[in-house]
């Protein structure tokens, strides 16, 4: 076969690529300019999109592949994983089909659809992360970087295999550099939450806090083999650590009897099933340690 068929039969195959997943994609218009771009999630209206192209709470609707303008209803939103969930007025939408077989090197397809018509922009899944935390608070269980251009009105979109399927839902506000996409499972997650309960719960407790090494002689009394603990340096005025006891300069070495050597230890401590759960918490003050307990909050929206 010739360079040139060869060339031809790629580029029939990427554009058969494009348009299968197309099927799956609608224009969001739920902003001034450009609409974004959305996911059908299921075939009863259900659209997964990215939460910072929902400008406005009502008067929200959807171009569908077809070209039919919809009514959409907000279900739920949540900032920290740029997440949102939209019911359409609509009937047998065509599901996105995810792929499970994604890996870093694969040819990725980002599409959108920001507008009427499709888009494309072609290029390689660069990276693929597990288990991290947004700037916003958001938890990531599986996320991509990719090289191929998102387009304004990419976010909501879908970064596509050459298998045909979603590997990930686009979004230019989250990470930084190469574009960012959401993998399938935090997309499960999060629009479970939202379509049971409208948003996603997150505890906190109200510090602000950093990582201190603790010298060997506090270690060796109150943390036996942990090097390091968080320093609380602010407090949210009549937060739950606030009403606990806590003090600036405390220095945090256990939460619920687990280790907290950073900020990652104390995320990962504070889960949603323990909202509004009184917790045991360890600190050292004044070179003691002091037992308090703090009744676990619920970040405010």
């Amino acid at each position: 076969m010739s360079a040139i068929a060869t060339l031809t039969q790629l580029s029939d195959a990427l554009a058969e690529v494009v348009a299968g997943a197309g099927r799956s994609i609608v224009a969001v218009n739920a902003r001034r300019r450009l609409p974004s771009s959305g996911l059908v999630w299921s075939d009863d209206g259900t659209i997964v999109t990215a939460d910072h192209g929902i400008e406005r709470d009502e008067e929200i609707t959807i171009t569908a592949p077809d070209g039919a303008d919809l009514p959409a209803q907000l279900i739920g939103r949540d900032p920290g994983t740029d997440i949102a969930v939209l019911k359409a007025e609509a009937q047998l939408l065509t599901p996105a089909s995810f792929a499970t077989d994604a890996r870093v090197g694969a040819l990725a397809v980002a599409v959108g659809r920001p507008g009427a018509a499709l888009m494309a922009s072609l290029g390689v899944i660069a990276s693929a992360g597990r288990d991290d935390r947004t700037g916003r608070g958001g938890t990531l269980e599986d996320y991509y970087r990719t090289d191929a251009t998102a387009l304004p009105g990419f976010s909501g979109g879908a970064l596509v295999l050459a298998s045909g399927g979603i590997a990930a839902m686009l979004t230019s506000h989250l990470g930084q550099g190469a574009g960012f996409a959401i993998g399938p499972a935090t997309l499960r997650r999060v629009v479970g939450d939202l379509q049971r309960q409208g948003r996603v719960r997150r505890a906190y407790i109200g510090v602000t806090s950093q990582p201190v090494a603790l010298p060997v002689s506090m270690r060796d009394r109150h943390a036996p083999g942990q090097e390091a603990a968080l320093l609380v340096v602010g407090l949210e005025a009549d937060g739950p650590a606030d009403r606990a006891g806590l003090l600036l300069g405390d220095v945090v070495i256990l939460f619920g009897g687990e280790p907290i050597r950073d900020t990652g230890d104390l995320q990962t401590a504070l889960r949603a099933d323990r909202i509004g759960q009184a917790i045991a918490i360890r600190v050292i003050r004044g070179g003691e340690a002091r037992d308090l307990t703090v009744t676990v909050g619920e970040r405010p929206t």
